[in-house]
């Protein structure tokens, strides 16, 4: 992997986050606090760039999340200092699904759940004045393990250029805590959902080899030659290229 010079790098985000909220009009930012590490490190940098007073933070629970995702979501404000309100969305999550599409499967459930989370944070932004900050990482954002106009949707996204592995190394450095660093990532959408699980592959081997792939731009043969599965490989080859259409805006013809 790369070696990122750390400090540095929390310097430039934080710079960089102050700069686009002050050229959009903007003294406040609002985020989705789900008790996770990108929220999490998304939120601290924030607040670094633009003072704990002008950051507002939503933890968003369906029925079925974690008790410990809340939790974990009220630690992180409360080291952090910050306003936050907490709105259980199964109240109007749900009745679209009891009244319309019974049979629907979890994938389109979670998905429904992702984009109304977003529905609340762009209504409170609106109330607040606020930019909503994303949380997409490097890794999810590059195979597409995200929600198009769910979770992927914001203003900006601070943490959009590290890898996965990179979001856990600068938390444990800016003391976000530790609970939060160690505990399994989960978009907490379903009982024990898990990030890994579901993408099939650790987020040490993903990053590595999009590191391999998209930095280094290494042949597939030459990574699997380096001792990387040549199915996990392809996988990540895969989850890149049926991916792109999220990573770009609507194209538009001509």
């Amino acid at each position: 992997m790369r070696q990122l010079n750390y400090q540095a790098e929390i310097d430039k985000l934080v710079e960089y986050i102050r700069t686009f909220t002050e050229a959009n009009g903007f003294e406040k930012l609002i985020i989705g606090l789900s008790g996770g590490i990108d929220s999490s490190l998304s939120a601290t940098l924030a607040v670094k760039a633009i003072g704990k007073e002008n950051v507002y933070g939503v933890m968003l629970p369906y029925k079925d999340s974690s008790s410990h995702s809340l939790d974990d979501a009220r630690t992180l404000a409360k080291w952090l200092d910050i306003q936050s309100e907490v709105i259980e969305i199964t109240s109007f999550a749900d009745p679209y699904f009891q009244i319309f599409e019974q049979d629907a499967d979890k994938l389109r459930r979670g998905n429904w759940m992702a984009r109304s989370r977003m529905c609340v944070l762009y209504d409170l932004s609106s109330k607040y004045r606020a930019l909503v900050v994303g949380t997409g990482n490097r890794t999810e954002l590059e195979v597409g393990y995200c929600t198009q106009y769910g979770d992927s949707a914001c203003a900006f996204e601070p943490i959009g250029n590290l890898y996965k592995t990179e979001v856990w190394e600068m938390s444990r450095i800016l003391g976000i805590p530790e609970q939060i660093i160690n505990k399994a990532p989960t978009a907490d959408l379903w009982d024990a959902q898990t990030d890994e699980d579901e993408l099939g592959i650790s987020y040490s081997t993903l990053d590595e080899i999009l590191y391999r792939l998209y930095n280094l731009e290494m042949k597939a043969e030459n990574i699997v030659a380096e001792g990387f599965k040549d199915e996990d490989v392809k996988k990540v080859m895969k989850l890149y290229r049926i991916s792109a259409f999220k990573r770009r805006m609507p194209p538009t013809p001509e």
